[in-house]
């Protein structure tokens, strides 16, 4: 009988559940790698369509590979007409991470691989999902405010395309870019929350969609991508304030929490948020709106001080840090911002899924079932006895 492994109340943090070889992290040195190759190195020099496509198939493609994956994803950029009238038919205010969540099932329904789980087929629907995750979030971005979806624009890039359908004007070149590289930067993350979530729901045979859906939902809390929104909310109750200090200490003596400092895997800085923050201080000089850039390199500078007074000297910047002020200065409402996040991620799902549903045989889990240690009531091996309901109390 093999040994049963007790990881009571710790998320199963260090307990190996299955082999990938889609990313890696040393959250001592803050090394990320994308299928082998290193986060800073293609956040600098590569594409998030790139970056999906080596995600999705384990190598980088050529010219010609890039140029018809890109062609691909151009040509499933068309929202199905009863998921736009389902999104006219929600409240106004509905939270976008419910929005998408709920929508994802419904552009399953219409997808003609739905019923087909051969690796192709899952490959042709990852493409779908990735194609139409920032149309949808861009058309509820319009319909909440009373407007109509716009069409996409097939000279645009990924990340361009986006803040067109999202703004409603064709994007700054640089901006769209910085876009792509956030991209790049979330579209991945190893076996974290939502992934899990995914790897969690396909272990049954369900299908892709019912995988992503998931994994949407896992994402949406405030302690996985959810945190972004919350820095930034953060940032705006700040942005007067002239005591960062003081409001750091204030904050950690009361038992409160800095969002976006520390994580579960990086004992150093996230690599991610290095490029973050960057390109905060970047986009704030072009934009004139320098002070988020200085507001969170203050809350960074006072809140590392104050954690290692405290004797914590991990508590670092995460990716939510720096990507909220970023998306804010793209004109990006914080309520949006975990659905960009999720825009990206997708690849990373679907990468997983299709690890998951075609691992090799030696490598492959079976269906997730952990065990769990029953604390409830016993009343001894024949159980509680059953009262009539005319005998309780209350």
């Amino acid at each position: 009988m093999p040994e049963t492994v007790h990881v009571k109340n710790m998320g199963l943090r260090g307990v190996t559940v299955a082999d990938t070889k889609i990313s890696f992290i040393d959250g001592e040195n803050g090394i990320l790698l994308y299928r082998g190759y290193r986060i800073e190195q293609l956040a600098e020099s590569s594409t998030f369509m790139e970056v999906a496509y080596l995600i999705l198939n384990g190598i980088l493609p050529g010219r010609a590979a890039l140029e018809k994956f890109e062609e691909m994803v151009k040509a499933a950029r068309h929202l199905p007409g009863y998921v736009i009238e389902n999104l006219k038919n929600l409240p106004r205010d509905a939270a976008p991470m419910d929005v998408l969540q709920s929508s994802i099932p419904a552009l399953g329904i219409s997808d003609p691989n739905l019923g087909d789980d051969t690796r192709s087929a899952n490959l042709a629907m990852a493409v779908r999902l990735l194609a139409l995750m920032p149309v949808l979030v861009a058309a509820w971005h319009r319909i909440s405010q009373g407007l109509e979806p716009l069409p996409s624009d097939d000279t645009l890039s990924h990340a361009a395309n986006f803040l067109w359908q999202f703004h409603g004007e064709k994007p700054d070149a640089e901006i769209a870019r910085d876009l792509d590289t956030c991209l790049v930067l979330h579209a991945d993350h190893t076996f974290n929350a939502s992934t899990f979530a995914c790897r969690e729901v396909v272990s049954t045979r369900a299908h892709m969609y019912a995988g992503v859906c998931a994994g949407i939902g896992a994402l949406s809390g405030s302690l996985h991508g959810g945190a972004n929104a919350r820095v930034m909310k953060m940032l705006l109750d700040l942005e007067f304030e002239k005591d960062i200090q003081g409001w750091v200490k204030k904050e950690l003596d009361g038992g409160g929490r800095i969002m976006g400092m520390g994580h579960a895997v990086y004992k150093t800085m996230d690599p991610r948020a290095k490029f973050l923050k960057g390109m905060a201080e970047r986009l704030g000089q072009k934009t004139g709106q320098k002070r988020w850039h200085e507001l969170s390199t203050q809350i960074e500078e006072y809140g590392i001080k104050a954690f290692r007074d405290r004797g914590k000297t991990n508590i670092l910047p995460n990716v939510d840090f720096y990507s909220a002020p970023v998306y804010h200065i793209m004109g990006i409402p914080f309520a949006f911002m975990t659905p960009i996040f999720a825009i990206s991620r997708v690849s990373g799902w679907c990468a997983h899924i299709i690890e998951e549903k075609f691992a090799d045989a030696q490598q492959k889990p079976a269906l997730y079932r952990p065990k769990a240690e029953y604390v409830g009531d016993y009343c001894g091996l024949i159980g509680c006895e059953y009262e009539p309901i005319e005998k309780r109390q209350g």
